[in-house]
């Protein structure tokens, strides 16, 4: 058998997706660059004339969008052309050279939303009478800007904060160097009795290890690391969360965390919520310790056992075209539409199916409006293969649908439904996989993927939510934050999250300083809340039939048209309330006791 990698040009052009729906040809591309090149400084003669006429208003934003959409064409292409061949010289000056645009164009029309907030509330609410029906489209945008109105300072203080923004990312920027660049781990021995370097990405392959001692090794060769640099490490997340309390403060919120969710309108309460259900809920996660432990066969469990599969991978080749036609049977109960839309995709150039030399690893779904989306994946023909193409296309749906009904400004999503689609698509197929096997050993492995799925999403997000609270909360409070400070507050909460029938490692203390989401603050309880909103999701749609999937239907044609919150509220979904968590760890308690029985 071949294990040699086709190059670009010689991968089968039936699993290849058809980039050339943006540009018949890379000329095209040059030509459209230049074009908008020149096209750029129109909207510098807007600047400073936004309050003068309802039409000049308008004028300024329809030519924003205009201009902008071609931007994201240009870009995009750019962009999934290297995705094809990272090194591919040509497409890497392409992409260059869109990302320049792309800057240059930022900071052109960086005055639009200030100039705008600035106008006095009476005349913008004349100017939108004057021209109403033109204006109508704009009616969220304007609610979304006008709200942060009370958070907008003047335009000199905006003008320093934006300055300082560049400081305020330097925790992140110097956590990334030394995480990725500086940060070296020592040889572990593998399986196979050879000496091997450790590296982040090869950590989770060695805690998967049935080899109990590779786990234990991996596991104390990384932390020790991260130990041997607690103290940079330490002032680095400190650094950063001072930098988050320092913005909130200067935007007049009153903590990081108001000012983190102010941006989507999120209620403080969505964050409370999930921490309090996920707590009531915790000997759940404890019951699956105990299956864990007794499953393993171990006297103790330790923390390096919480990743190795309690049922080896089903030995099961699903090819491609299996693997869609799986997909598509599961999806059947979301109705004609969706299906249609499905196999359009499915069939129609969306897709990049298979790897070849220089394309770029793992899988996203991609686009841009007024095309269609795209798909990259590096399809292997295993199970885990048919989950990913069940989670992109229900990403590349989301747009089609909303693409199909929303103007272009409200054409993206938010991050805090932009994992629902996806989700509830791996929902419904394992669902469907479980209904369809009867073979135990395959009930098996798939119930205990769904369970990892749980932990590692809803429970394990949840704790990372749990510490970054406290942590702003130390730094609000004048209290310092020191690396025995936060190693005392993680391993409190893996105790309170694992319970008493587990070995809490000291190495564990200090996974917090590996973490990095951390920098991106108040971020990562977003997985959590999506994913439970995705499970509901599933649940009513496979419980209730027609109504429950039209009301999905509509959520995912609505994009960015409405505040997150209030677009699962269509749906059904009610994140202000502890429902869809309760709902979802049901599901959770359901896995568990076939688990057991199994």
């Amino acid at each position: 058998m071949n294990h040699i990698l086709p190059e670009r040009k010689e991968a089968n052009a039936d699993y290849k997706w058809h980039i050339e729906d943006y540009f018949a040809e890379d000329a095209k591309w040059e030509e459209t660059f230049l074009s908008l090149q020149n096209k750029l400084s129109e909207m510098t003669s807007f600047a400073g004339h936004l309050g003068d006429s309802a039409q000049t208003l308008l004028n300024c934003l329809v030519k924003n969008s205009e201009l902008s959409l071609t931007l994201d064409h240009l870009y995009t292409y750019a962009n999934m052309r290297l995705h094809e061949d990272s090194a591919n010289a040509f497409y890497q000056g392409m992409a260059s050279r869109a990302e320049t645009l792309l800057i240059q164009y930022s900071a052109m029309v960086s005055f639009v939303s200030p100039e705008i907030i600035s106008i006095p509330e009476n005349k913008l609410s004349k100017f939108r009478n004057e021209l109403s029906e033109e204006f109508k489209i704009y009616d969220h945008y304007f609610h979304s800007l006008l709200r942060q109105k009370d958070h907008t300072l003047s335009p000199a203080e905006e003008e320093l904060l934006a300055k300082t923004s560049e400081l305020g990312g330097a925790p992140q920027n110097i956590f990334t160097m030394l995480n990725d660049a500086d940060i070296r781990f020592p040889m572990i021995t593998g399986a196979d009795g050879n000496k091997t370097e450790l590296t982040k990405g090869r950590y989770v392959t060695f805690l998967e290890s049935q080899n109990r001692s590779v786990r234990e090794e991996a596991f104390k060769a990384l932390y020790s690391v991260y130990l041997g640099n607690k103290n940079t490490l330490a002032a680095t997340y400190s650094a950063s969360v001072k930098s988050d309390v320092f913005f909130a403060k200067t935007r007049k919120y009153d903590s990081a965390i108001e000012m983190a969710l102010s941006d989507d309108n999120i209620p403080l309460s969505v964050y409370d919520t999930l921490i309090q259900t996920v707590h009531k809920n915790l000997p759940l996660l404890h019951r699956y310790i105990d299956i864990r432990k007794k499953e393993l066969g171990v006297d103790e469990l330790h923390m390096y056992d919480l990743y190795v599969p309690l049922v080896s991978e089903a030995d099961v080749k699903i090819p491609y075209n299996e693997a869609k036609e799986t997909v598509t049977k599961a999806l059947n109960v979301l109705g004609d539409d969706y299906i249609k839309a499905l196999n359009v995709g499915l069939n129609n150039g969306w897709i990049d199916v298979y790897e070849n030399k220089g394309k770029r690893g793992g899988a996203y779904s991609w686009g841009s409006y007024g095309v269609h989306p795209f798909v990259l994946l590096n399809h292997n023909d295993t199970i885990n293969s048919m989950f990913t193409l069940a989670h992109e296309m229900g990403h590349a749906l989301h747009s089609h649908f909303t693409w199909e009904k929303q103007p272009y400004l409200y054409s993206g999503h938010k991050i805090f439904v932009a994992e629902v689609a996806s989700t509830c698509n791996e929902a419904l197929l394992m669902e469907h996989l479980l209904h369809a096997t009867k073979d135990k050993k395959m009930r098996k492995y798939l119930i205990n993927y769904f369970l990892e799925q749980f932990r590692g999403t809803l429970f394990r997000q949840t704790m990372f939510a749990e510490f970054e609270k406290i942590t702003h909360e130390m730094v609000e409070n004048g209290e310092p934050l020191t690396w025995e400070s936060m190693n005392r507050i993680y391993r409190d909460l893996n105790k309170k999250y694992f319970g008493e029938n587990i070995v809490i490692d000291n190495e564990i203390d200090i996974e917090w300083a590996r973490i990095p989401h951390f920098y991106n603050a108040f971020y990562v309880y977003q997985y959590a809340t999506g994913y439970s909103a995705a499970i509901a999701l599933s649940r009513k749609i496979l419980d209730e039939g027609k109504p429950a999937i039209d009301a999905y239907l509509d959520f995912l044609s609505k994009g960015d048209s409405e505040y997150s919150i209030d677009l699962l509220k269509g749906a059904g979904v009610d994140l202000s309330t502890a429902e869809p968590i309760e709902k979802a760890l049901s599901l959770f308690k359901e896995l568990l006791d076939e688990f057991e029985t199994l």
